[in-house]
């Protein structure tokens, strides 16, 4: 496993305990407490949006992530891989 999955791997745990815990932040709030840079808080955002755990909100430059589930029709509709989407 190349180093940045590993970042993204451990951003996702830190992340989903947080938010396990908390069950709302915002994207800056997560950057600025795991000293996250912007490509692995994003890439661990998409991968925790992609699974369903979390939905995201955009508020002008954040995001206001909320630990749940997304509502069954768009898990259903979501494309599963990058390959999928083209």
């Amino acid at each position: 496993m190349s180093p940045l999955q590993e970042n993204i791997n451990l951003a996702v745990s830190q992340i989903s305990d947080y938010l396990a815990k908390n069950n709302t932040a915002t994207s800056w709030q997560l950057k600025v407490m795991f000293k996250l840079s912007s490509s692995v808080l994003y890439l661990a955002l998409g991968a925790l949006y992609q699974q369903g755990k979390i939905s995201l909100e955009a508020d002008d430059i954040n995001y206001h992530i909320t630990w749940g589930q997304k509502p069954a029709e768009a898990v259903a509709a979501a494309p599963t891989t990058a390959a999928e989407s083209m």
